[in-house]
């Protein structure tokens, strides 16, 4: 305890509050008029009693007894004589004479024994009341109280036949919650506001920076958050540290608006009457625990920087749940020595917006560059299409925060887009107003339909490529609209490659099925002779056996598009040889010669027809084969709603 002296140029003395510091001859005289020599010794007589009452030293009930708890009028009576005291000390400087050397001497020891005394009250207080000070205590406390005032509302009002008895208990019980906390909360006020006031505030902080820092501390610690250095996150399996993610996504709720919350009201009300030591205690015993919740985005960010599409969304995750939080965040950490702290959210806020700009630019190359030679050989939806839809449908459902993201961002001069993709009219349209992210999903969406594209030099025939790519894009399309890319893509793009889609398709048929439709004469009912009759039913035959083998080892995943596509052939094919055959079939010859010539009858057409891709379903309609620079981990990845 440190030696009280009133001199000017003393630690002690230059502790105290800043309106004891400019303490003038003019105010000490002021203070006189009130204060006679008799008044400083019956002053310095009462505190002398009272102190040495509950002075541990010399008293053993005061050495196991609390002042506060033992008698509360006794306890702000206590407050009361040593606030006097010091105004008497000062009035005692001022003087400057033998006498008054001796009483301030005096004086100076009960003041040393009245601050060691309050110092344990204070500390006491702390520790008693830990569970009701206790940040998460109050919160609860607050919303509880506040439920319960809703409660009784609706009661009064509406519900004559509530149970009075449960309601009675809860508030009773609230009540008793609050009255603890508020009666503690003042009563720590109190000490702390005299202490400083006496120039003893260094004494005052440390008890309260041990106590309350250790509850932060605590708190950060049952929330599973570990103070991690950069290195030690570059070496976790993506398992762990997914986990670890999913940890900091529930804590920073709970460590932002209960327990620095908490702490930082409870610190506003007891240092309330100095504005630079609340700031000081507050930025002291939450800078810790704040660093370690803070700087852990930063952390994940150096990890996740080249990484596949699906650990982005554990970085919108993040970037959303920070986002959300700023403005509570900037409440909470307002004082200037807590600015630190608010630059560290900024940063991680920062570096996680640039982590999904970087991500995003590394999917898109990623698409372009896919190397996969393979094509699914019955012309189906390439694992490439599969999984790019699936990343894009996920970042639609986070269309308001990548639209925040990309905002203000401009695309690097030089695009690793090819320059065939940039002649493109889609390309431009898109590239016009490239930084906003819903302009961001036509364009890659483009880029991959161009990618799929270039993959058709693979297929073994003309008709084959139009079906890959009718099957690819009516994927596109199906993805679309069973999600939130609807909203972001638009009916008018949607509708647009449907029409896409059609012009595949017709163009398929005519590749596919042209040179069966053309063995058939225009004039199904003209005259012709058994020979004429019998050369159209075998090409027939021919053609449409070899145009069936080879079409029906395909697939069309999508059922209305194979539908559709079975439907326009039966309508272009089957009328027409129906109409030959009924007309026909008796032209060819005996019924040996039509056994002979004709071998399918109409409803054998309708019938193959109507199966037509059967095998190539039954086979899988999407190839296995997994693409190495696209995550098949994309199935299950979380879906976020916005």
């Amino acid at each position: 305890m440190k030696s009280i002296c009133f001199h000017p140029t003393t630690p002690s003395f230059s502790a105290t509050t800043s309106s004891n510091h400019s303490l003038s001859s003019d105010a000490s005289s002021s203070t006189a008029m009130s204060f006679s020599d008799s008044s400083i010794d019956r002053c310095i007589e009462d505190a002398q009693a009272l102190i040495h009452k509950w002075n541990p030293q010399t008293s053993a009930y005061a050495k196991i007894t609390s002042l506060f708890y033992d008698d509360k009028s006794e306890a702000m009576h206590y407050i009361k004589c040593v606030n006097q005291l010091h105004k008497a000390m000062h009035l005692l400087h001022s003087h400057q004479n033998p006498l008054s050397s001796q009483k301030l001497i005096l004086a100076n020891n009960l003041m040393q024994l009245a601050m060691k005394r309050l110092q344990k009250e204070f500390y006491q207080i702390l520790s008693i009341n830990r569970a009701f000070l206790d940040p998460e205590s109050l919160s609860t406390v607050r919303t509880s109280s506040a439920s319960v005032s809703s409660t009784v509302s609706d009661f009064d009002v509406e519900d004559a036949t509530a149970p009075e008895d449960d309601l009675r208990i809860a508030v009773d019980s609230i009540s008793e919650l609050e009255q603890v906390s508020t009666l503690a909360t003042r009563d720590l006020r109190s000490i702390a506001t005299c202490m400083i006031s006496c120039g003893y505030a260094k004494e005052c902080l440390k008890v309260y920076r041990v106590i309350r820092k250790s509850i932060i501390d605590e708190g950060i610690y049952r929330l599973n958050l570990d103070k991690l250095k950069p290195s030690q996150v570059n070496k976790m399996d993506w398992q762990i540290l997914d986990l670890k993610i999913k940890i900091w996504l529930e804590a920073v709720k709970v460590a932002v608006r209960t327990l620095f919350n908490g702490e930082r009201k409870l610190c506003d009300d007891v240092f309330a009457t100095s504005d630079s030591i609340r700031e000081s205690c507050f930025a002291d015993i939450s800078k810790d625990g704040a660093s370690i919740l803070f700087a852990f985005p930063q952390h994940v960010v150096s990890k996740v920087k080249n990484s596949p599409p699906e650990k982005m969304f554990r970085v919108l995750d993040m970037h959303i749940a920070l986002t959300s939080l700023l403005p509570e965040i900037q409440s909470i950490f307002s004082f200037y020595s807590t600015s630190e702290i608010l630059n560290q959210v900024q940063n991680s806020l920062l570096r996680l917006s640039e982590s999904v700009r970087t991500m995003l630019s590394h999917f898109e190359s990623t698409i372009q560059k896919d190397p996969s030679k393979s094509l699914a050989k019955s012309g189906g939806v390439h694992p490439l299409t599969t999984q790019a839809m699936d990343c894009l449908s996920i970042l639609s459902d986070y269309s308001n925060v990548l639209s925040e993201i990309f905002a203000d961002w401009s695309p690097p001069p030089k695009s690793p887009v090819p320059e065939y993709l940039l002649e493109s009219p889609d390309s431009n349209e898109a590239s016009s107003t490239m930084p906003s992210f819903s302009a961001r999903i036509p364009w890659l969406i483009f880029v991959l339909l161009c990618k799929l594209d270039s993959k058709t030099k693979h297929c073994k025939c003309a008709s084959q490529s139009y079906l890959f790519l009718a099957n690819n894009l009516q994927h596109v399309i199906d993805t679309a609209r069973n999600s939130n890319l609807q909203y972001v893509l638009g009916d008018e793009w949607i509708g647009k490659h449907e029409a896409k889609v059609k012009g595949f398709v017709n163009k398929y048929e005519k590749l596919a099925w042209a040179e069966v439709i053309s063995c058939l004469p225009r004039n199904p009912k003209a005259a012709m002779t058994a020979e004429e009759a019998r050369v159209i039913f075998r090409n027939f035959n021919f053609r449409f056996e070899e145009a069936y083998r080879k079409q029906n080892s395909y697939t069309v995943p999508a059922r209305r598009l194979r539908e559709e596509i079975r439907e326009s052939i039966a309508r272009k094919m089957v009328p027409m040889y129906e109409e030959f055959y009924m007309t026909h079939r008796t032209t060819v010859g005996s019924v040996r010669e039509m056994t002979k010539y004709v071998t399918f009858q109409p409803d054998d057409v309708k019938g193959y027809l109507a199966n037509l891709f059967f095998a190539g379903i039954n086979s899988g309609s999407v190839t296995t084969s997994s693409s190495p620079s696209l995550s098949a981990s994309l199935a299950s990845s979380p879906r976020r709603q916005h």
